[in-house]
């Protein structure tokens, strides 16, 4: 799916360091499909023992419905690697998390999965932490951020995976984009090898 700008209300989980056992418990790595990873987004935090939603938590307030981005504390998905992690923040409906830093193997799982990290200098992510549900414009192609504020601050992104989302391709898609020119090589690179023989 092509990231190329999104307009959407926030939704704040604000603590710092939240790992990836947070936010997807290893009892939901069994699975190889996306499918029904989105229930288990914060699980432990979002539900009771008995399964009944924890009102206070923010993904579980009525506000929250609808959200694509989601404001996190620094060092966001620190802890062991997994997909499952962008796999349930996507299935949830999250486009972009917006933080002051992420972990980087979270970060690269995210990019590859067409999910957005979205890196703020502390003072914009000071104002979005005080804004939940405040309204927030990211636009991929120019790099920027619009707070609730109107201000708009550049966050960073690396050229290739920027390129991926704006095509809404993978890495093996990129590839696959590049079919012609790969046979086109390959053509001229076997006749010069048969030339020399």
């Amino acid at each position: 799916m092509k990231f190329e700008t999104l307009t959407s209300k926030t939704v704040v989980v604000p603590g710092e360091n939240i790992d990836t056992d947070q936010i997807i418990p290893a009892r939901y790595l069994k699975s190889i499909s996306k499918d029904g990873l989105g229930e288990g987004l914060f699980r432990d935090w979002r539900y009771n023992a008995d399964g009944t939603p924890k009102p206070d938590f923010p993904l579980n307030k009525p506000e929250a419905k609808g959200a694509q981005i989601l404001v996190a504390g620094d060092n966001f998905g620190c802890g062991s690697s997994r997909e499952h992690a962008p796999w349930a923040l996507l299935q949830s409906g999250f486009r972009a998390v917006i933080s002051t830093s992420f972990a980087d193997i979270f970060k690269g799982n995210s990019l590859k999965n067409g999910l957005l990290p979205v890196i703020v200098p502390a003072d914009a992510h000071a104002e979005l932490l005080a804004s939940p549900g405040a309204v927030v414009k990211v636009d991929l192609a120019s790099q920027t951020v619009t707070l609730p504020s109107g201000r708009g601050v550049k966050f960073p992104i690396d050229s290739f995976a920027k390129q991926c989302l704006l095509d809404g391709v993978d890495e093996l898609g990129y590839m696959l984009q590049q079919d012609q020119a790969i046979r086109a090589f390959e053509a001229k690179r076997v006749g010069s090898v048969n030339t020399l023989a």
